[in-house]
């Protein structure tokens, strides 16, 4: 029902404070942006932007983007470098480390402290450094930070200045409260009732009936190829290593058949097992007595529950285990009696056991020669395993050196395949239908994230069974499609925009007939064309809510509109356009006990909260002294993006 102010915290001030509130530290550690090596070679120095007395070197915002980069393809595979950065990237990657680095600075100089074991209870709380039973794992701690290429230093101080701003901003935003008044003709909102009328004017009316010539289309598809991107398709050749792989695998020799019989001695030897039932009772003269019931007819059982004894059956048991769980005598005297009798009472450090034998499973082993088969199947399995094993390390060995896939395959007589192009998502590109073959699809991930073709590399598909040897032979990066190819698609395209600006300007010409009071039914006749009937519309903000986000745009912009008033929208797609004609609004009505309203004060102070932490940021940042390096800042980009080598 507050869908409505929800949207509040949606904003870019809500959700910069909500990250802080919600996973600051999590979010400081995954961004990863902290100080790395050095990163030489690049124009406008090494520092993009000066913090107070701090800095941010070039090679640090590198390290970050580069993490934020990663982050972001794993959701978006097909995402490049580029599109990442155009779409604000790298804003917001040195935003946030200017902003958390300005708070470390501020709290450092009024007094503030992070201290060491403070951030050793965090860095115990990520899930990422936990071992198989929930706790701390230095090994996974250190394991972690070597695959992101991070060091102790960098994580702790990272951290540091996460804690720091976590210091800072909670009690700002802590206990905040928006007045009662303003409270309630926000809350009133949600009871408002609006009435008004929206009609279509479609593009489909006014595409021009003549298609375009040749040089249109040229020209429409130049000034439009963003609409024409096809993603990034790379081809992946891969060779399989696995047993028939395996070339001139040596069989078992009689020698190594005989040292494994004589290693497995203890299961190919005749053995015996019993299932017994036992009570034991403190003296032996119970147990004379007991065993001497039992012998008159009855079971141990039925004579044990009489004497309120409790019997207990132990199932498939070797002499050795019931050794072990009894004593050697109890054992002895167990092994002695034949099936379905009863054993001679004897001691353990329990007291006396009275033992039936109700059951006798006899294994008469096996001779070598009899053993042999299943020997030879043993040993000949393991040489294989063995064998391409070291046909991987051998295969590693290469990859290592810099051997190219095609020699690797040549040299160790391997057949290489390549698929077609394929997409981040597996699909065969062109084909939405088809996917990779089977055997390629755990490689796909890695292949995408290949920066360039003819890099092998070595992937174990089967836990010592099968290995895969890969690398990317074509790349194609995200480019227009030819437009030989689409040409139809953009002929009706340009269609679309030529009806849509007529559209258009018949909107305008109907918004201005009824801005001259000409009434709705005359003001659409000036369009000139038959349009669809207006469509009236009478609804509550609550329906609106209702629809969780889910909002018709017409609808949205005639809840947004002041009484009275008409306005035009676009519609997807160049598909036409809304009129949103704003006939009556009807002012809820909010009581000082509605339980809206005390909901509604809670939100709003998560929001009046939030603004305060914000104002509280942008006030320290800007005590603090923020300098930007925009030489360097374009200097990161090219490099990143590869610009510098064009």
């Amino acid at each position: 029902m507050l869908g409505f102010f929800r949207s509040f915290l949606k904003s870019r001030f809500g959700a910069a404070i909500a990250l802080v509130f919600l996973g600051l530290i999590a979010l400081a550690f995954a961004s990863a942006d902290v100080t790395g090596s050095g990163f030489g070679g690049i124009a406008g120095g090494d520092r993009v932007a000066k913090v107070g007395s701090a800095r941010i070197g070039t090679a640090e915002l590198t390290k970050a983007l580069t993490n934020a980069f990663e982050q972001q393809r794993q959701k978006s595979p097909g995402l490049t470098m580029k599109q990442f950065l155009d779409s604000g990237g790298m804003d917001g990657v040195l935003d946030d480390m200017v902003d958390r680095l300005a708070l470390a600075e501020w709290g450092k100089k009024h007094g503030l402290a992070v201290s060491d074991r403070l951030v050793d209870s965090e860095i115990v709380k990520i899930g990422a450094f936990q071992g198989p039973d929930g706790k701390f794992s230095q090994s996974a701690y250190e394991q972690l930070l070597a695959q992101r290429g991070l060091t102790d230093k960098e994580v702790r101080s990272d951290l540091a200045q996460g804690l720091m701003a976590r210091q800072l901003l909670l009690p700002a935003a802590f206990g905040a409260q928006m007045p009662t008044e303003a409270v309630v003709r926000y809350a009133s909102l949600l009871t408002e009732k609006r009435s008004g009328t929206v009609f279509t004017i479609p593009s489909l009316a006014f595409i021009p009936q003549t298609p375009p010539d040749a040089a249109t289309v040229t020209a429409f598809y130049n000034a439009n190829k963003a609409r024409y991107m096809q993603p990034e398709r790379r081809t992946i050749r891969y060779t399989l290593v696995n047993e028939a792989s395996l070339k001139n695998v040596a069989a078992p020799t009689e020698a190594e058949i005989a040292n494994r019989y004589k290693l497995n001695s203890a299961v190919y030897a005749p053995s015996e097992q019993r299932t017994v039932t036992q009570v034991i009772v403190p003296t032996e003269a119970a147990a004379k007595a007991l065993a001497g019931e039992v012998a008159k007819g009855g079971s141990l059982d039925a004579a044990a529950r009489a004497k309120g004894l409790a019997a207990s059956q132990l199932v498939d048991q070797t002499k050795q285990n019931l050794a072990n769980q009894t004593a050697q005598a109890v054992a002895d005297a167990a092994f002695a009696a034949a099936s379905g009798t009863l054993a001679a009472p004897a001691k353990s450090g329990l007291g006396w056991h009275v033992i039936k034998v109700d059951a006798v499973k006899r294994n008469p082993g096996k001779t070598l020669d009899q053993a042999r088969a299943e020997l030879v199947a043993m040993l000949t399995l393991e040489k294989r395993r063995a064998a391409l094993s070291d046909l991987a390390a051998q295969v590693e060995q290469e990859v290592d050196g810099g051997t190219g896939l095609a020699d690797i395959a040549k040299t160790l007589g391997l057949t290489l395949s390549t698929t077609q192009p394929l997409l981040a998502d597996g699909s065969v590109f062109g084909k939405p239908a088809e996917k990779a073959p089977a055997e390629v699809a755990p490689l796909i991930q890695a292949a995408f994230a290949m920066e360039r073709e003819g890099e092998p590399q070595l992937a174990e598909l089967k836990p010592g069974e099968v290995f895969a040897v890969f690398d990317v032979g074509q790349l194609t990066a995200s480019t227009p499609a030819p437009l030989d190819r689409i040409r139809d698609v953009v002929m009706r395209d340009w269609g679309l925009d030529q009806g849509s600006a007529k559209a258009k300007a018949a909107a305008d010409k109907i918004l201005a007939a009824l801005a001259k009071g000409t009434p709705l039914a005359d003001a659409i006749k000036v369009a000139g064309v038959p349009l669809p009937a207006p469509q009236p519309v009478e609804m509550g903000r609550q329906q609106l809510s209702a629809m969780q986000g889910q909002v018709p745009p017409a609808l949205a912009l005639l809840f947004a509109m002041a009484e009275g008033s008409h306005k035009r929208l676009e519609g997807p797609n160049k598909a036409g356009w809304y009129v949103v004609s704003l006939k009556d609004i009807v002012p809820g009505d909010i009581k000082r006990g509605d339980p809206v309203l005390a909901q509604a004060s809670r939100e709003f102070s998560t929001v009046t909260g939030n603004e305060y932490a914000e104002s509280l940021r942008r006030a320290i940042r800007n005590d603090v002294g923020v300098e930007r390096n925009e030489a360097a800042i374009k200097a990161v980009r090219d490099q990143l993006t590869g610009a510098n080598a064009q």
